[in-house]
């Protein structure tokens, strides 16, 4: 096709060079009085009309083909696309503003549009600490609401309350995409480069059974983990376990009273949560038990053959019940708990001491983070290590011997800025570059117990996991023979397990 339209376009182009020529021929005889056309030139004008009514066809069906045969560049990221324009208005309205906030997002009520852009309260900050200017922010984000280029996507934008912009898309626009993705699927973009993905989820604790709480971090893990592995991603799931520590030392010590063969074998989860509920009382109440337990912490973390014996063991119990959570959700994951990274720590202290970042407080190791007011402690006053250290260690593997290029931990929101000092101590350090690799929190609302406080893992009642999973299989059941449908579906179910 190209071939073809090459040379129909080099021969018109022959053509009209002899018309032009011809056509000057004509005016020069019609001068002399020679009032004759040649009938050669009005051929190659009939000839040349053709010609070119062939080129325009010939185009016509180079395009259409190029268009099929050129890939998918897949749906329009509404947000990055917003977040465009508004970038390009903001650039606009204030163009000595070096990186200035572009804050889009979703509309929590659709009654006031589809998206809204929060940045002009940032800017107003921005303006008074830098420029001493103090402009309201509604005048801001009337400034660059009437610098919004034109564009295929916002229908109307109306400015409200204190500064929101708030954006309402085009409805052709809108019902594009979505005939896009109904007639060609989800189109995903190019990958390029294969990319490593950590992603630390669920994360419950030995000797506790899994409650409510552990569900949200579970599924929302999960399915991040599938989707990044549908683009194309090498994931790498991982289950940071709360699997060593002083509590340890506090439910063995407490077993070597109550329990006697806690060496040969281990009691069953539920003993086992009951059991620690009366090490943590007697740990609180207790002064001779309290330092019994601290010694036999110091026993377990000098690998004790007996203590390192009846911690798998009370770890091997707590994983099989583990399991029966993530068989019955469908989750694959590899745990890899705070016991995997303990002889790393000391290389993270020395690391730290060496690079000049370590303070002695109290007879405490700590380390101050700039922008943070309180410090990561990464070693006791009694010599111990805590959960900064070892999750210091944790990020470390990730970078260096993973490899990832992304870090993804899905914690609460209780944890977040324990998690962004861990975070800014390892670019502090030198680990990583934030702009090469993107280690983040998605954080989620706590789950809340009936006295409207979070859930504790290591004390108090919690509803058990296991317990919520059956009571919603059963009201599903329930709801199924109500309606007289258990019948289809149970033969579905069954005909799909024998597959």
């Amino acid at each position: 096709m190209e071939v073809q339209v090459a040379q129909c376009a080099e021969r018109l182009q022959r053509q009209e060079k002899e018309i032009k020529f011809l056509t000057a021929e004509v005016d020069r005889l019609k001068n002399y009085g020679c009032l004759g056309v040649s009938p050669n030139l009005e051929g190659l004008r009939e000839e040349n009309a053709k010609l070119k009514y062939r080129l325009n066809v010939l185009q016509k069906s180079l395009q259409e083909e190029r268009s099929r045969s050129k890939p998918s560049k897949g749906m329009i990221n509404i947000n990055s696309r917003l977040q465009d324009i508004f970038g390009v208005a903001i650039k606009a309205a204030y163009p000595d503003l070096e990186n200035p906030p572009l804050l889009v997002t979703p509309s929590q009520q659709s009654k006031f549009g589809d998206y809204q852009c929060n940045s002009a309260m940032s800017i107003t900050q921005i303006l008074l600490k830098t420029k001493e200017q103090k402009v309201s922010p509604r005048e801001i984000a009337d400034k660059i609401a009437r610098n919004i280029p034109d564009n295929e996507c916002i229908a109307k934008i109306e400015i409200a309350g204190p500064g929101f912009i708030n954006v309402h898309l085009k409805k052709d626009f809108v019902s594009k995409q979505l005939s896009s993705m109904l007639v060609n699927g989800v189109q995903l973009p190019a990958l390029g480069e294969r990319k490593k993905v950590v992603i630390d989820f669920s994360s419950p604790n030995i000797a506790k059974e899994m409650h409510v709480g552990h569900l949200r971090s579970t599924i929302i893990g999960e399915s991040m983990c599938r989707l990044f592995e549908f683009v194309g991603f090498d994931v790498l799931r991982l289950n940071h376990l709360g699997d060593w520590g002083t509590q340890f030392g506090m439910l063995i010590a407490h077993l070597q009273d109550k329990f006697p063969d806690y060496l040969t074998v281990s009691p069953p989860i539920g003993d086992l949560q009951a059991f620690y509920k009366e090490s943590k009382r007697r740990f609180d109440t207790e002064e001779e038990f309290k330092k019994h337990a601290y010694r036999c912490v110091v026993l377990l973390q000098s690998k004790n053959p007996d203590f390192i014996k009846a911690w798998k063991l009370i770890c091997d119990v707590s994983r099989k019940e583990f399991q029966k959570i993530y068989d019955c959700l469908d989750v694959t994951i590899i745990e890899r708990g705070e016991s995997y990274y303990q002889d790393k720590m000391n290389d993270i202290v020395k690391e730290f001491e060496e690079g000049g970042f370590v303070q002695v407080d109290d007879g405490r190791k700590i380390v101050f983070v700039p922008g943070y007011s309180v410090p990561l402690t990464i070693v006791k006053s009694d010599g111990g290590f805590t959960y900064d250290t070892s999750d210091l260690a944790a990020l470390k593997q990730r970078l260096f011997e993973e490899k990832a290029d992304y870090i993804i931990y899905v914690v609460d929101s209780g944890q977040a800025v324990h998690l962004q000092t861990i975070f800014a101590a390892g670019q502090m350090i030198g680990w990583y570059d934030p702009k090469v690799t993107r280690v983040t929190h998605a954080a989620f609302g706590v789950v809340l117990g009936e006295d409207k406080k979070k859930f504790k893992t290591r004390s108090g009642d919690t509803v058990r996991l296991i317990d919520l999973l059956q009571e919603g299989l059963k009201r599903s059941m329930d709801k199924l023979k109500e309606k007289e449908r258990d019948k289809v579906t149970m033969g579905f179910l069954f005909s799909v397990s024998r597959k």
